[in-house]
């Protein structure tokens, strides 16, 4: 069960510990600690991972940096799936008491199962950033056509806004990719100049 649909205590209880019951896992971290069965680990991105995931794993950094070095340690670990994950381990108990570095990650917790998302500023940032550098590879070809004018991906993401939000739309939480006709429409929309020499 997902932690953050648990009260504080319950999940706490779920999370301690259960590194143990990973499939073919082996923290090294585990031998170097007097209480590891106290200790947490959770994951927050990989290799592979979307922009809603990169946003949240960044906004848990921000997070959780307060208990860094001392309840909290981050790890890195090989993975044979998707090449590597990023996360934490965490302390949930001291000396019987729930720490508050598990507090403040089980309020993300909590937070990201009422809203998929803890950060809609950054994650827009991250979305349009990815939509404007998805523009430049998408129009690869259209590029000999036409003569673009300097910073046109903005001129164009302005355009797909106004006349076809479809074509700037993160279907798969990776930015807009618009295909080469919609290009091809804004391209002339805006008056941009075909190459004489294609």
């Amino acid at each position: 069960m997902n932690i953050g649909e648990m009260k504080l205590e319950d999940a706490a209880r779920e999370a301690a510990g259960n590194w143990q019951h990973f499939n073919c896992f082996s923290w090294h971290r585990a031998t170097e600690l007097n209480d590891p069965s106290d200790w947490a680990v959770v994951y927050t991105h990989h290799r592979d991972s979307g922009l809603i995931e990169l946003s949240n794993a960044d906004a848990i950094t921000n997070a959780l940096k307060p208990f860094l070095g001392k309840d909290i340690v981050a790890e890195h670990h090989n993975h044979w799936a998707v090449g590597w994950v990023d996360g934490y381990s965490i302390r949930v108990y001291r000396r019987g008491k729930i720490t508050r570095a598990f507090r403040t990650y089980h309020e993300l917790a909590q937070r990201l199962n009422d809203y998929p998302i803890l950060d809609d500023e950054d994650y827009s940032r991250r979305e349009y950033e990815a939509t404007i550098e998805n523009l430049t590879d998408a129009a690869w070809r259209l590029k000999h056509e036409f003569e673009l004018p300097k910073n046109w991906e903005q001129s164009v993401y302005d355009w797909f806004s106004e006349h076809d939000c479809a074509a700037i739309e993160s279907s798969d939480d990776r930015g807009g990719y618009p295909s080469e006709d919609q290009l091809r429409a804004a391209f002339e929309a805006l008056g941009f100049p075909q190459n004489e020499l294609v």
